[in-house]
């Protein structure tokens, strides 16, 4: 058997050590994060990768920001949301959209976070308002979702693909604004028709030579055995996961809610602390 001279063997080590570390697949401790909840503890692993998620995470839990907050949203099936603020929602208890000065830039590292089971993630206003998918200051949300086979991820990579020429379709109408509105000015309704089926052919065309991203093999292999929310894959920034009570998550997810997903027995975070 060959065997390796000591000092190239130590010497490799250190290269691999670097390049690993350069790449940040070690060598970077992640934070952990506990949440003693009133349902039992959650403790959450929070993602280098994800640094402006990182930071404005943590920064909430030394301020206290979520110590005492109630999860304020449940769906079975599908997540725990909470981290809304006294100033997020009205006397009514109806939510007030969050300042979009204080929205964060996503960091959607899409596909290696992905919404699986257990998965933590930034909640965020709607593309129609925010299309850029930046995450809202405080909220947050813990998925539990539901077992996926293949012919439903297929329906849901199909789904995909129809959505993004959806938007692109939308989008070309956008661009085209004052064409449009030329031939509507003048009453040319097959011009118009013409040019808004040309739009779509187009949108169509693009999507199928560049469609979404396929579910890759890990996907696959953990929506069927884990199950999770495919369908918000590479919509929100996932900064985390939780590595440590998925049992309370669920007792969570158990809880009866109202008519607007709202729990009838207020369920909170008592205290929320960076593991040390």
């Amino acid at each position: 058997m060959y065997r390796m001279n000591a000092k190239l063997f130590i010497g490799l080590s250190v290269i691999l050590f670097t390049f690993l570390s350069c790449n940040g697949q070690t060598g970077e401790k992640e934070t952990e994060v506990m949440l003693e909840t009133t349902a039992g503890n959650i403790r959450i692993k929070l993602y280098n990768d994800t640094p402006l998620h990182r930071d404005n995470f943590i920064r909430n839990v030394r301020d206290g920001k979520y110590d005492g907050v109630t999860w304020h949203r449940i769906i079975r099936n599908f997540m725990i949301q909470t981290g809304e603020q006294p100033l997020q929602f009205d006397a009514d208890g109806d939510t007030i959209a969050a300042d979009p000065s204080e929205w964060i830039p996503a960091e959607i590292v899409y596909p290696k976070h992905y919404h699986k089971r257990g998965m933590v993630a930034a909640a965020r206003e709607g593309d129609d308002v925010n299309p850029d998918k930046k995450s809202d200051h405080y909220q947050f949300y813990i998925v539990t979702g539901r077992s996926f086979n293949d012919d439903q991820l297929r329906e849901l990579t199909a789904a995909r693909t129809q959505q993004a020429a959806e938007l692109l379709y939308a989008k070309r109408v956008e661009e085209n604004a004052d064409k449009l509105e030329a031939l509507r000015k003048a009453r040319d309704n097959k011009g118009l028709s013409n040019l808004l089926e040309d739009l779509h052919d187009e949108a169509v065309y693009e999507t199928s030579v560049n469609p979404p991203a396929p579910f890759t093999e890990q996907q696959t292999r953990d929506y069927r055995a884990y199950g999770g929310a495919p369908w918000l894959d590479g919509e929100y920034t996932v900064f985390g996961e939780v590595v440590e009570g998925m049992k309370t998550v669920l007792t969570i997810e158990r809880t009866k809610v109202n008519e607007n997903n709202r729990p009838q027995k207020e369920m909170k975070v008592l205290k929320a602390y960076v593991i040390e």
